[in-house]
């Protein structure tokens, strides 16, 4: 049975572990407020779940705790930075009010960040700039661990889950607008969730190592190793290949090759447009826009097995309403592995006792 906790005192808890691995108090809250809200939002596979990883790569000096983004070129509207392998959670929230401070003064920020560990839930650092007026773009790269996802037409692993996200300002009538999406058919993480849950995968989202469909999430954390397939098979295979290109290859990160995937880490890498929707013009509606056309979908005949049309965004903000009154649920395996990181790193089995 999975335990249910408040999310004050799992963000505590989170918070000393991540102390115990090397990070200032400072850093450690930043750390467990992000992996948290991920939790409340539904997203379990962006959440707690990743801190026992995550301080394994601090202790192996395969991650830098403390590390900041450093400037590689600045040229106008153009920022590249380096994460320095620092933690996602703090580097992209400073890479982000760099991005969003160009964009203000210029109209536009196109941001390279290069060489950073696991950035985390990416509609974090889109929702920043929407919270500004902004509108974002992001394509995100995965190296420094084995590949997961194979490409159309095969089933051999060759890269990543390789995140999309675009975040939208909200209006006055309509909250903010966040598509935040893995170009596999689900994320690794959720693979981790259901096997740590004992649980299934979606028919279409796995491969076996003999190239067979399976719903056994098995395949892709013991061997022999199966692959993780993409959504909407080649199109979120050419997707995955942007992401590639552009959060990678144009900002010097590196992307999937074979030398880079057995880094004992997670790198990130990402490519971030942030743009002023005013930028056109101010006689553009641009608000009322999104307001038509949310009232206008809105009123689709609603299928069989739904309530009502949802927006982007809209799923994650029910989630944490219900998840803030109630609590976090969190399965049996992903508890015991969490308490077991904390223990050796200092802190007491009691301080993961749950009533």
């Amino acid at each position: 049975m999975p335990i249910t906790i408040g999310h004050e005192r799992l963000t505590d808890i989170v918070a000393a572990m991540m102390q115990g691995a090397k990070s200032s108090p400072e850093e450690a809250r930043t750390i467990a407020e992000n992996l948290v809200t991920a939790n409340l939002m539904g997203h379990d596979s962006h959440g707690v779940g990743l801190a026992p990883r995550y301080m394994k790569h601090a202790v192996a000096g395969t991650m830098n705790p403390g590390a900041r983004p450093s400037v590689v070129t600045d040229n106008g509207a153009y920022l590249l930075l380096d994460g320095n392998m620092g933690y996602g959670q703090t580097v992209c929230r400073e890479a982000m009010e760099m991005a969003i401070e160009r964009a203000k003064k210029t109209g536009v920020c196109i941001m390279g960040l290069r060489r950073t560990h696991h950035m985390g839930r990416i509609g974090a650092w889109g929702e920043m700039a929407a919270r500004a007026g902004l509108i974002s773009i992001h394509y995100v790269n995965t190296t420094g661990h084995r590949p997961y996802v194979s490409p159309w037409g095969g089933y051999e692993a060759k890269y990543s889950t390789n995140p999309y996200c675009t975040a939208i300002p909200a209006t006055d009538d309509h909250p903010m607008i966040v598509l935040d999406m893995a170009t596999s058919r689900v994320a690794q993480g959720k693979v981790r969730v259901a096997y740590y849950a004992g649980k299934k995968t979606p028919a279409d989202a796995l491969v076996g190592p003999d190239g067979k469909p399976t719903d056994d999430p098995t395949v892709i954390f013991e061997e022999p190793f199966g692959a993780m397939l993409s959504f909407g098979q080649h199109k979120g295979y050419g997707l995955a290949m942007i992401c590639e290109i552009l959060a990678a290859g144009l900002t010097g990160g590196g992307t999937a090759r074979e030398e880079l995937m057995s880094q004992n880490t997670i790198c990130n890498n990402m490519l971030t447009i942030v743009m002023d929707p005013k930028g056109f013009g101010a006689d553009i509606p641009f608000k009322s826009e999104i307001d038509q056309l949310v009232g206008h979908v809105s009123t689709a005949k609603v299928a069989v097995g739904h309530d009502k049309i949802r927006f982007p965004g809209d799923p994650e903000r029910e989630t944490s309403a219900e998840r803030t009154a109630n609590g976090i649920p969190i399965d049996d395996n992903t508890w015991a592995e969490m308490t077991e990181a904390g223990v050796e790193a200092g802190m007491d089995k009691s301080d993961f006792a749950v009533n």
